[in-house]
C-alpha cells in the first residue's frame, strides 16, 4: 500500500475505513482473478472479471466493452482486474485501493502453463463460448497467453509507479510472494 509517497507492504496496516473500489493487477498468470474473487468473498463486494467484458465470441473484443467498463467504474462497490489499455484510465481514476501482484516470474510462468494445459485438456469454457485455443497458440502466437505473459512480464513495473502521479490518492499494496498474499487478505 502506498502512503505518504511510499509503496506499502503486506505487513502494513490495511486501510481504514477500507476502499470498496478495488483492483487488482499483475502480469498474465499471476493469480489476478483469483485474488479478485477471494477479495469480493472476504468484503461481500461484488466482482466483475473484466475479461468477461472484453472477449466476445470468437475471441473478438466487445464494441460494449468501453461503455460496460464506464458502468462497472460508476458503481459503488466492486473489484475487478486492472487490464486493457482502453480500460486502465476508467479503472484507476475511480478506485481506492490497487493490489499489485509482482511475483516472481518463474512462479508466475509455471501457474501460467499449467493453467493453459488444463483449460486445452478440458475444453474449460471461459468468457462468452471461447475455449483455451491449444498449447500452441499459447506459445507460438504473438497474442497467445503464455507468450503474452512472457512478452509483458515487466510491464506492470512502469505501469503501476506510473499511478503514484496520476492519483495520489489511490492506495497502492505491491505483494511479491503467495505467503505476502496471504498476509495481506487475513488482515482484511
Amino acid at each position: 500500500m502506498r502512503q505518504n509517497g511510499r509503496m506499502l507492504r503486506a505487513d502494513d496496516p490495511v486501510p481504514r475505513p477500507l476502499p470498496r473500489r478495488i483492483l487488482v493487477a499483475g502480469v498474465s498468470g499471476a493469480g489476478k482473478t483469483t485474488l479478485a474473487r477471494r477479495i469480493s468473498d472476504r468484503l461481500d463486494v461484488p466482482h466483475t472479471e473484466i475479461d468477461a467484458l472484453f472477449h466476445g465470441a470468437d475471441w473478438t473484443p466487445r464494441p460494449e466493452f468501453t461503455a460496460d467498463v464506464r458502468r462497472l467504474v460508476h458503481g459503488a462497490e466492486w473489484v475487478t482486474e486492472w487490464q486493457y489499455d482502453a480500460a486502465r484510465p476508467q479503472l484507476a481514476a475511480r478506485a481506492g485501493l490497487l493490489v499489485w501482484l509482482d511475483l516472481p516470474y518463474p512462479l508466475v510462468l509455471a501457474r501460467v502453463v499449467r493453467r493453459t494445459v488444463r483449460r486445452s485438456l478440458r475444453r474449460e469454457e471461459l468468457w462468452n463460448g471461447n475455449v483455451e485455443p491449444g498449447m500452441l497458440h499459447a506459445i507460438l502466437d504473438p497474442d497467445g497467453v503464455i507468450r503474452w505473459s512472457v512478452s509483458t512480464r515487466r510491464r506492470y513495473r512502469e505501469l503501476v509507479p506510473s499511478l503514484e502521479s496520476l492519483h495520489p490518492d489511490l492506495v497502492i499494496v505491491r505483494l511479491r510472494s503467495p505467503r505476502e498474499v496471504e498476509r495481506w487478505l487475513a488482515g482484511l
